[in-house]
């Protein structure tokens, strides 16, 4: 319970027995639209961006990573605070352009992008677009000269083993993401003699989930060496130096939050070294989280169905499951099963005196959303919630999985709440569907 009662006391604190996100009890929201679904809290995603904002030198710019989560409201509230949007698919670049954004405010990262999503980017002006490999370099470059337009592009890097850590490490090794440092001379000779590219810098993402300052600022540095190291070869500074994401927040009972005044302090002391360096005259530094600003506004909140006891072990069926929160259920990426945070919603001032796992209502083993769990006694009818779920949550789910509705998405603030996804019904499943040919005989 622990990790429950630090984030009860800094981001709901008015709740008592029952969680108020937003001035709304979870058991108002339960009841107007249903178990199970996610709530998002406008207050704590508004607290997490000036926390960062705070901590990033005035030379910095951020983009929202969409793939955390792309949500239209959540998307429509950053573009009103200023910032750009990430985005990995031409499915997020509509998402983007629907919520608002300029396209030149977009950046499109990502290894496997397909030329009908190039040709969809470049034909609407998207503001980057971050090549991974020599071939999709070719690839833009084509489309390019077809559609007319000088295509706006940076190089992802695959940095050494210097520069690397966080809970999942995307780089410094083989990896599809990125072109290898190694190799980066050979790939920057291709983009600086395509006519049709206006080669604009280096993006650098080495890994997710970090709550080490001292590793990002690590990543940072070897972000700066390589920049610089192409200022000097193309004879101009770069013009993008995207630094990626990265930065994390804590899940489990061991993890320890991201120190943001260290990080702020080790930021000021690399831009003083920066501002003195004439090959990042002009440069634009930008980073582009998604959980970090997202997760902890989130909870997944799912009714207790049935309660029962199979040889000595108590089970908690919920009307949720791994469907909607892959991660909860430690099937995105964890090698042994920890618990999220998680409490029973309407008993928070209740002794935690029983050991139960939460399961959902799937047919497979897999849908455990907490296991041998200590929590107050609950029973049917009682709200079971798994905090930290405003990232990879819902998105990064199999939804469709036995056909169980989708949840819905609630948005709270100052007192009010309304839908800002409903409810995706049965009959749903069957819109895309085409009817069955006709047999001839």
């Amino acid at each position: 319970m622990e990790p429950v009662v630090t984030l009860l006391a800094r981001y709901f604190p008015d709740s008592g027995d029952e969680l108020r996100m937003g001035g709304s009890a979870v058991s108002a929201l339960a009841a107007r639209y249903g178990t199970p679904l996610f709530v998002y809290d406008r207050q704590v995603v508004e607290r997490k961006l000036e926390m960062l904002v705070a901590a990033l030198p005035p030379e910095f710019a951020i983009s929202y990573s969409i793939k955390a989560n792309p949500n239209q409201q959540l998307l429509a509230f950053f573009l009103s605070k200023g910032l750009g949007l990430e985005i990995a698919s031409a499915g997020e670049f509509h998402q983007a352009l629907h919520a608002g954004c300029d396209p030149a405010k977009i950046i499109f990262a990502g290894p496997g992008k397909t030329e009908s999503e190039l040709d969809a980017v470049l034909a609407k002006g998207i503001g980057e677009i971050h090549a991974e490999s020599p071939l999709e370099i070719t690839r833009i470059g084509a489309i390019a000269r077809q559609l007319g337009v000088r295509a706006r592009v940076a190089v992802r890097v695959n940095p050494g083993e210097g520069a690397q850590g966080g809970a999942m490490r995307m780089g410094g090794k083989a990896a599809p993401f990125g072109v290898d440092e190694e190799l980066l001379d050979i790939v920057l000779d291709q983009l600086i003699s395509d006519r049709a590219i206006d080669f604009r810098g280096i993006h650098l993402f080495t890994g997710t989930q970090i709550l080490d300052h001292a590793i990002l600022l690590n990543q940072y540095r070897k972000g700066l060496e390589i920049a610089a190291r192409v200022a000097g070869r193309i004879g101009r500074p770069v013009a993008t130096l995207d630094f990626g994401g990265g930065l994390g927040v804590p899940y489990f009972a061991q993890d320890r939050e991201l120190d943001i005044d260290c990080l702020r302090g080790g930021l000021a002391e690399l831009m003083n070294e920066v501002r003195l360096d004439p090959r990042f005259d002009g440069t634009r530094f930008m980073i582009e989280p998604g959980r970090y600003l997202v997760s902890e506004a989130g909870v997944y909140i799912t009714r207790v169905s049935d309660v029962k006891v199979s040889r000595g072990k108590k089970f908690l069926i919920v009307d949720g499951g791994m469907h909607h929160h892959l991660a909860a259920s430690g099937n995105l990426g964890q090698t042994i099963k920890r618990n999220y945070p998680v409490a029973v919603l309407n008993k928070l001032l209740h002794p935690a005196e029983d050991t139960a796992d939460v399961v959902g209502p799937l047919c497979t083993p897999l849908d455990v959303l907490a296991r041998a769990a200590v929590l107050p006694r609950a029973e049917v009818g009682d709200l079971i919630g798994i905090f930290q779920s405003g990232a990879y949550a819902r998105a990064a789910s199999p939804l469709g999985f036995l056909s169980h509705p989708t949840p819905p998405e609630v948005w709270v603030e100052g007192g009010h709440n309304w839908l800002v996804r409903r409810r995706g019904e049965h009959q749903d499943y069957w819109r895309d569907v085409c009817p069955p040919a006709t047999v001839k005989i």
